[in-house]
Order: structure tokens, then sequence, then C-alpha cells
């Protein structure tokens, strides 16, 4: 819309033989469209205000919704709204975050607050502020069916979710972020569209059938046709790095976005990026989700990789919650014992070309040319908690100690730390998974879906109803943070984060500032060292005491223990301080920092 209340209108549809543009509020008013020779259609409108609602007739058929709506206010399957993109930035100071910088707090803008919304964000940055946060990552929120969905069924990736705030409401948030010293971060997703409310087939060749991906047909990144497509999603991610300020973009499932081009998707993607950040002279990221285990992705594109800049490990979890809980089903076969957390601690992945149980073959590849800040690691994240079979959180199967323990271990990891909204005062409400579809066949397919999902797992109990309010409902944070656990595990997060930041030695990410040691079956020892800063990290992953032997000429000063009694613990058998020979006892479930003087 431009300020003389005029507009453009632009569709992709290169079979079509007609467009036409309906306007149909506040008045209704029809506009033939022209077609360029890229199959693009367009036309202008006269006297346009924001909240004009509009379809397009392709050919003689029905009316359907923009692919690049910037609003659906009648949700997927209604009209497109043209929206007022003006709003008053006062964040004109903020530079953005390196990925050292980065202590990550994922959270679903639904269930976060009581009012389900952004502006229940708004109203806790503050908090997140005080523990020390500096980036939030915000599950998807692209248009999607209803008012309840984890975002990754989304078919209209302009718009903003109508129901959390829309436009002006996601941009408020950011604005607010940016003023507490917060870096955004929103999960996209480029690798499939949602299944109501998608009439993208409709209009052209969004889709390819040479590949296929879990969700639904593969979007079509290298197939006849594929320009449009491609710069489509390029848009899509400018967008939000330009004109929403947002700071850095999670991109879901890369491994997925199948594309045999001579230039990948995501290193054009991430060439474009690049230089949008040369542009504005602000820092902007792209994560990915990925599960090849292959540095391929993070690596500069002029040494033949795709240029994006970190990624998320599963497998740390996948270690640490296996070695917690003792669970080897599923996926976690390929776990169990300390010795795929003592790699993961050293080399990120797990599988780095040894065999692997569940794929049935060698897998990954080394990393180590790869500073440990490329790789962003957690103890519980939406995926796992929300698919297990009742959306438990880790907290809710190990002790107190443990969730300390785990704490410990995620925020002294030389990787880049990611919480789970909740998970620093053990929020006990399950994170399970919700939607809100229309089409009686797709509720049906999604829950059997569910069932054969988690087949593997010898899970028991029954499968939440999707489609329940109760289980949107019971998904929804409660906050309570009155209990002295909560209060304690809150402030050893504090504390842990607030070490991470001013020490030397924990702000150091290269590879050879690592050493990583299992002295016995459950004791895992780790010296981070820089610039003459030396720490001794300990953890002790026994219901039973185990006892560690300092053979280095070097004083030792305790610096933490989670077993102290100011985080709630049973009380602490380790010396403050001591010499070359001592025996250091770590009570059960406990983790220790020494400095090495």
């Amino acid at each position: 819309m431009q300020p003389d209340n005029t507009c453009k209108f632009s569709v992709w549809a290169p079979f079509r033989k007609q467009m036409v543009l309906s306007l149909i509020h506040p008045q209704e008013t029809t506009y033939y469209m022209e077609r360029d020779d890229r199959g693009y259609w367009h036309v202008q409108a006269d006297n346009v205000q924001a909240g004009t609602r509009y379809k397009y007739f392709p050919d003689d058929d029905d009316p359907l919704p923009d692919p690049a709506s910037r609003c659906q206010p009648e949700g997927v399957h209604g009209p497109s709204e043209v929206v007022d993109t003006l709003f008053e930035w006062t964040d004109g100071d903020w530079q953005g975050l390196e990925l050292h910088e980065l202590i990550i707090y994922e959270l679903h803008t639904g269930t976060f607050s009581p009012t389900h919304d952004f502006q229940g964000i708004i109203g806790r940055l503050e908090y997140l502020r005080s523990l020390g946060i500096t980036a939030i990552e915000i599950m998807p929120v692209a248009q999607f069916p209803g008012d309840r969905n984890w975002g990754y069924d989304g078919v209209y990736p302009f718009a903003v979710q109508h129901s959390y705030g829309g436009v002006k409401g996601l941009k408020a948030l950011v604005n607010a972020a940016h003023q507490h010293g917060i870096a955004v971060i929103l999960d996209v997703v480029y690798n499939h569209l949602g299944p109501e409310g998608n009439y993208f087939s409709q209009y052209g060749p969004w889709f390819t059938d040479k590949y296929k991906t879990p969700w639904g047909p593969a979007i079509n990144f290298d197939d006849a046709w594929c320009d449009a497509v491609r710069g489509y999603y390029i848009q899509n991610a400018l967008m939000w790095l330009d004109e929403f300020h947002i700071d850095g973009l999670r991109m879901d499932a890369v491994h997925a976005i199948w594309d045999c081009s001579a230039k990948h998707f995501t290193a054009e993607l991430s060439e474009k990026v690049d230089e949008l950040q040369t542009r504005l002279g602000k820092k902007k990221l792209l994560i990915a989700e990925l599960d090849l285990n292959s540095p391929r992705y993070i690596t500069p594109r002029e040494q033949g990789g795709y240029g994006m800049h970190a990624q998320w490990i599963d497998e740390f979890h996948h270690a640490l919650r296996s070695l917690l809980t003792g669970d080897v089903n599923g996926y976690y076969a390929d776990f169990g014992g300390l010795a795929p957390l003592a790699k993961s601690f050293r080399d990120s992945y797990v599988y780095t070309g040894q065999y692997s149980v569940v794929r049935k073959r060698n897998f990954g590849i080394d990393p180590s040319g790869k500073d440990y800040h490329q790789f962003i690691v957690f103890a519980q994240n939406h995926d796992q908690i929300g698919n297990r079979m009742l959306g438990d959180r880790l907290n809710t199967n190990i002790p107190f100690e443990a969730q300390k323990l785990a704490a410990a271990v995620l925020l002294l990891s030389p990787h880049v730390p990611m919480l789970f909204m909740g998970e620093e005062y053990g929020e006990m409400r399950p994170f399970q998974f919700f939607t809100s579809h229309s089409d009686k066949d797709l509720i049906a397919a999604v829950t059997e879906g569910r069932r054969e999902e988690f087949a593997s797992f010898a899970w028991e109990g029954e499968i939440p109803d999707p489609q329940s309010d109760d289980t949107f409902n019971n998904s929804t944070l409660s906050w309570d943070t009155t209990s002295d656990e909560a209060k304690a595990l809150t402030e050893l997060y504090r504390f842990l984060i607030a070490f991470r930041k001013t020490r030397r030695a924990m702000v150091e990410t290269s590879r050879d500032c690592v050493e990583v040691r299992t002295p016995s079956t459950h004791l895992l020892a780790v010296e981070r060292t820089a610039k003459g800063d030396r720490l001794l990290l300990l953890f002790n992953f026994s219901e039973h005491t185990v006892q560690y032997i300092h053979n280095g000429d070097e004083a030792l000063e305790k610096k933490f223990d989670s077993a102290a009694a100011i985080w709630n613990g049973p009380g602490s058998d380790a010396p403050d301080e001591a010499k070359s020979s001592a025996v250091i006892t770590l009570q059960p479930y406990s983790a220790i920092v020494y400095e090495l003087i």
C-alpha cells in the first residue's frame, strides 16, 4: 500500500489464462490483472485502505486467498487483508548479537502466557532479562488453521497469526525485546506447507513429485518453474529480518529442503542474508535444524558450504536424556551410558561416521573444524517434549538433583545453550501436541499419525486429543514458582548463566580450549581454558556418591556445587579448596566447578 492509497497486487500463476482481483471489503470492486512473461499477474488498485479484504479469481474458478497474504483475519479459508506496514520503531541503536553471546529461550506464543499472544511475551521480557536470557526463539507464527497450533502447519508464510496479535503485535514484541537487550529469533518452515487452507497448487507448480517429506508434498526448489518459488521464500526470510527487525531465523528441518541445484537454496538464502546484514550494519543469523550430522550447512560458501551460521544438535539432548532416565527406546537406542554425552561435549556430534543401530548405516562426519558456538544444544525443546506421547517434560522423569545437574551440563557446555520455556523453574505441566483443524478427515489422520509415530517407544497411556481445548490449556505455562525447589532451580539457572557470561574460559568457544575425560563410569570431567583462566567441571551422573582424584599440580578453589544447601541440595561433601592428590566427593547427580590456580 502506497502513501497515495494506491496498492499494487501481484500473484504468480503461470498456467492460468485469466486472473481477477476482487476487493470485497469495505465495498466490492473488480480488477482484471495482466500477466507478464514469467507468469506473474499484476494490477494497481486505487483508494485502498488498510483493512481492505480481497481474493483472487483464477480463470472461472472459486475465489482464493493470496499466497503472499500479509493477514488472514477470517482464518486460512477466508479473504486476505491489506495491512499497514508502518511502525514507529525505537530500536535504532540495536546492533544484534554474535552467536557466542546467545543464551536462547525457546517459547510458544500461544502457551507462554495466559493471554496467549505477543503482548503476554512482552510482559515477561524483564523477567527473561533478569534471568540472563539474551535471545528468545519464537515457534512459527505464520497463519495456521484455527487458533491453536504449534505453527508447523502454517499455510501463509507472510501472514502473522491473527490471534497472536498480527503484524503490529509482532513488531511491538521485537521492538520491546530489543529495548531489553534481547534478540529475537523466529522459527520458519520452508520445507513444507500445512494441509488445511493450502491452495498453492491451484496457482501453480509450488510442489514437486521428485521428492517426499514426512509432512506433505515437497516444495519445488529445483524443478521446472522453481525460480518463483525460491524467490518467494527468500523474500519471506528477508521480510522478517528487515521489515520486522528480526535478528535471526531458525529454519525447520533444512534436510527436507530438497534441492539438487548448482546453488542450494540455503546457500542462495545465506548470500542474500549476508548482503542484508552488510547493508543494515546489524547482525542477522541463520540457524539450521538439521538431522544429517553434516557441517556442510554451516561451512562458508567460499569453502563449498551453504553459509548458514549455526545448527541445532539433537544428539546432545538424546545423550543427556538417555543417560539421566535410562531410556533406550526409539531413537534413544543409539545412546545410553556416559560415552555418548562425553563425545557430544567434545565433538558436538555423537555420530561422526560410526554405525548407527537406529539408522542401520554409518552416520555423520567429524565437525572439528567448526567452533562450538556454531552448535546449539538443549536439555529440552518443543520437539523432544511435545513429540513424546504425553508431552512430559524431563523434570517430571528425574529427581530434583538431576534437574540441577542437567542445567549445569547445558549451561557449562561450550556450545550455545537453549532453554525451553518453564524449564528454569521446573514447570510440571506438559507441552503436548495441539491443533484446531476443521477438516474431520485431517483430524483423524493426524491422530493416527501420532499413534504410529509412538509405536517404537513402547510408551503407555492414552494419546492426548490434539483437537481438545484441554490439551492446549494443559500445555499453557502455570508460572508456579512458589515452591522452594522452583525458587532454588531458578536461582541456579540465573547463577550459571551469569557465570557463563563472565568467565573467560566459559566465553571461549574454540575446540582447543576444551578437554573432556571420563575418569569413571558415571563421572564426566571437563577442563575449559582461556587466557589464563582455567576451570575444572565435574559431573556425577550416578545415584550414589563418586570420588574424583585431582592429579594436577594446581590448587583448586570451588566456585559452584549443585548439591549445596543454597540450591536446596543435600549439602556439599567437596572441599572448598584442594591441592594435588586431593580426593573430591561428589554427591549423587551433582555438578561441581573448580577454578585451577
